[in-house]
């Protein structure tokens, strides 16, 4: 259950020389960090998505926890692996046509990166509303036409804050933090051309107005404190005054670490609980959360977790997290589908089938994961790079 050989290679240019001890590829606690947000998310969506039937323990739990808080992380990291990777590059190239030449290169890579997986798990929710859909599960063929029209163009997550309470949202609304992502991959770079050194500045602007403001649909859907926040923690990994904030506390015992990122997961979740009512201001603060954490894996010393099989599985998790946050409400439909599908005539799924619903879709999204991060991810990111190169691209201008 080790991490993909070409993944490590890819991801080794992009630390400081600095951080990186002898014979590591990449950041591990990073790698961790997506495993762990992915099963928040997957967590969160069994509510509803995979168990669409009262659950004493779901109820109980959902009443003092919630995890869509594993977007804000995911959104923390991809601020971080972006804007360290692709502003020291954009900074380095000696005139306008290099910088477009490296632009061109960032926007290809991401492309091939990231859309034909999210292609493909549009058309096969699709066709699983249009044709095998019995039950329902996967939503009107008319809601999820609306919806994958709108990943496709990048726009979901306008569409979901349009449609949200409305009627059905369709198979693919998880795509709204994608194209927000897309989004924000298209806007960074032309913002780096236009303001350079005053970047930051308009960053940590932002962060500020968004921390502070009442959050209505619109305003969830176009959240970027977490993403901005990355940014920032990345260009002061650049800082000398970055080490001077290094958490060396944390490799004093095996424990320390580990508590410290249960903590940081346990306010995550109780903070996302709307009947806990925690805090007014809980999007942002789960933003700064993220970000947190982020800073600590950006150090590289297993300060998160300490090496060993529990780590190994993690990382593993979050190598495959890209294809198991889009396939799993896929998964959750297309369980209950096959098992409605079972039930003698007029039967209804209910308490009884929750051990067997999950027995089945925990298997599917470990193989579907797996088969579509060797299948479709590293083929496509390999071609990417391939064409990428053809614009005379810098080897760090990539990153998940």
């Amino acid at each position: 259950m080790m991490v993909d050989t070409l993944t490590a290679i890819e991801d080794a240019p992009l630390r400081p020389a600095e951080a990186v001890p002898a014979g590591r590829a990449r950041i591990a606690d990073i790698e961790l960090l997506r495993g762990i947000a992915v099963l928040f998310v997957m967590l969160h969506h069994t509510h509803g998505d995979l168990i669409a039937w009262p659950s004493r323990f779901l109820d109980w739990l959902f009443s003092y926890s919630a995890y869509w808080a594993g977007v804000d992380v995911f959104f923390a990291i991809s601020g971080f692996v972006i804007a360290r990777s692709l502003l020291p590059a954009l900074d380095a190239c000696a005139g306008e046509k290099e910088y477009v030449q490296t632009v061109l290169a960032f926007w290809i890579r991401r492309a091939w990166r990231l859309l034909p997986s999210a292609w493909l798990w549009l058309a096969v929710a699709l066709l699983a509303s249009a044709a095998f859909n019995q039950s329902g599960a996967f939503d009107p063929f008319r809601a999820n036409v609306a919806t994958t029209a709108a990943a496709l163009a990048n726009v979901e997550n306008f569409h979901l804050a349009a449609t949200f309470g409305a009627g059905p949202s369709g198979t693919s609304f998880v795509y709204w933090s994608l194209s927000l992502e897309e989004q924000f991959y298209l806007v960074l770079p032309i913002a780096a051309f236009l303001l350079r050194r005053r970047l930051p500045w308009l960053a940590a602007a932002l962060v500020a107005l968004q921390i502070f403001q009442p959050r209505g649909l619109v305003t969830m859907v176009t959240r970027t404190d977490a993403i901005l926040l990355g940014v920032l923690v990345a260009g002061w990994s650049k800082h000398p005054t970055w080490r001077l904030f290094e958490p060396t506390g944390l490799a004093s015992s095996r424990i320390a670490g580990p508590a410290l990122l249960a903590v940081a997961l346990f306010a995550l979740a109780t903070l996302g609980s709307d009947p806990l009512g925690i805090v007014s201001l809980h999007v942002g603060v789960i933003a700064v959360i993220s970000a947190g954490l982020v800073l600590v894996a950006s150090y590289d010393r297993d300060y998160l977790w300490p090496p060993g099989m529990t780590k190994r599985v993690l990382m593993w998790i979050g190598s495959r997290s890209y294809g198991l946050y889009l396939i799993h409400v896929p998964v959750y439909f297309l369980t209950r589908e096959i098992w409605y599908r079972l039930l003698p005539e007029g039967g209804a799924l209910g308490p009884a089938d929750t051990l067997r619903v999950t027995l089945t879709a925990l298997p599917l999204l470990l193989a579907l994961g797996e088969a579509n991060y060797r299948l479709v991810e590293a083929p496509m990111r390999r071609r990417g790079a391939a064409i990428a190169a053809r614009f005379g691209s810098r080897p760090a201008v990539e990153r998940r």
